[in-house]
């Protein structure tokens, strides 16, 4: 397990400087993952240096697999020696990456023993989609003492339809039908552009997949070959540092952050008013005056992405007025609210006038009555510091930058969690004028 670490945080100061972004985390282990469905090495360059990906190097490497690292973000990956397919019980609990592992490893043994998977506690992300789809695939999958056991005499080309978009979801039935025998166009998938980074360096290994919106076709090959590919950036970073530079009045640049990434972000800044410069360097973030409420609804790609609104959450403190946010996406993205009103924030839940939830909220319907979707945040509010204890990976991004402009010093516990998915990020944010020691 992860040591366990605390952030002490003097907030108050602004941020100035600039930072180069990563290899995003959504997208650099489910590249590795894909390396295992190769028939010789793999070259993946700008990975970030984030626990996530250390669990899976350390995971195929205990399976026979071999994992290089060549140089300060590349790493080379050898499928040639796996000789086993059952993952350690614990490695469960490390990410979402566990049930990932079926289809690479039902497609060199026909046989793959995976632990659920933990990650970030923020609602039900049911794994029926994924399951079903690999079983119309033609894999038999039973779940026995907390372990996935997934077997076939070899999977076949089918059609299915999500019922519910899901990011995972489809990145692990593309895996699973790449090499299966004839074609499998799946319905209703997912959009992201991790997608897209995970279909590109699959046709680049040899795989024949073709995406028209919602619907991707894949024609089965019998081989691939390992290849050079660079992971795109992180937008989650980028949005993340872009939300400091905004809530402690500073001035960011972003290096290698994507425009065409970050539309839905971009487009909320135009109306809370504030500053930021695209460039052939990446984007430039600044405050240039006092920012207005607005009002956001996270969405399916392209529209406003769940993860960042934890963070939005936390720079709507600091705007003009009342401004609210409808999740529809997660049951409980919304973990973070208690600690933002013990800081001092005016946040009120509320839920929304929704006719149809099942068509309109991308989550199963909880079984929790009282649960709310949607919150109201009046401002700004100069924030309090607190001691607090981080539960999920972006709730824990958005209580250190709700600490960065609180007024006073706050203590954050269990940041190992935000370690999964940002790159030394107290380090970096130091290095632009944060006040942070690691305990």
């Amino acid at each position: 397990m992860p040591e366990t670490t605390s952030f002490i945080i003097e907030g108050g100061t602004p941020l100035y400087g600039s930072v180069r972004i990563g290899g995003a985390k959504n997208a650099s282990w489910k590249l590795m993952l894909a390396a295992l469905l190769a028939e010789d090495t793999s070259r993946l360059l700008n990975f970030s240096h984030i626990n996530d990906v250390k669990s899976v190097s350390r995971i195929i490497t205990y399976l026979g697999g071999k994992v290089t690292q060549a140089g300060e973000r590349a790493l080379f990956i050898d499928p040639r020696p796996l000789s086993s397919f059952t993952i350690n019980p614990d490695d469960g609990q490390q990410g979402r990456f566990s049930t990932m592992f079926i289809g690479p490893l039902l497609s060199r043994f026909g046989k793959a023993v995976v632990p659920a998977p933990g990650g970030d506690k923020i609602g039900k992300r049911s794994l029926d989609r994924h399951m079903d789809g690999l079983k119309a695939l033609g894999a038999h999958i039973t779940f026995e003492n907390g372990m996935y056991l997934a077997e076939t005499d070899g999977l076949i080309g089918t059609t299915y339809r999500f019922a519910k978009n899901t990011h995972t979801g489809t990145e692990t039935l593309i895996l699973a039908a790449v090499k299966a025998q004839g074609t499998t166009v799946l319905e209703n998938a997912a959009e992201e552009p991790e997608i897209t980074d995970l279909i590109v360096y699959l046709n680049t290994m040899g795989a024949r997949i073709e995406r028209h919106g919602r619907t991707i076709t894949i024609e089965g090959v019998e081989k691939l070959v390992g290849t050079i590919h660079k992971i795109m950036p992180d937008r989650n970073e980028a949005v993340s540092y872009a939300c400091a530079a905004l809530a402690t009045k500073g001035d960011v640049v972003i290096e290698n952050a994507r425009k065409e990434d970050l539309t839905a972000f971009l487009q909320k800044l135009d109306e809370i008013g504030a500053g930021y410069e695209v460039g052939q360097y990446g984007i430039r973030f600044y405050y240039q005056g006092p920012l207005r409420a607005t009002n956001v609804t996270t969405e399916k790609e392209p529209g406003f992405m769940t993860d960042w609104q934890p963070l939005w959450a936390t720079l709507m403190t600091q705007c003009q007025g009342t401004s609210t946010i409808h999740e529809t996406i997660m049951d409980k993205r919304f973990q973070y609210v208690p600690n933002l009103q013990k800081m001092g924030a005016t946040i009120e839940y509320f839920q929304p006038n929704i006719s149809h939830m099942e068509v309109e909220y991308n989550f199963n319907n909880s079984d929790e009555e009282n649960l709310q979707h949607a919150i109201e945040i009046t401002g700004p509010t100069q924030l309090m510091p607190i001691e607090a204890t981080i539960e999920d990976l972006r709730q824990g991004a958005s209580l250190i930058l709700a600490a960065m402009s609180a007024s006073g010093i706050s203590t954050i516990h269990n940041t190992q969690q935000v370690d999964r998915g940002y790159e030394h990020l107290d380090r970096r944010l130091n290095s632009m004028g944060a006040k942070i020691k690691r305990i």
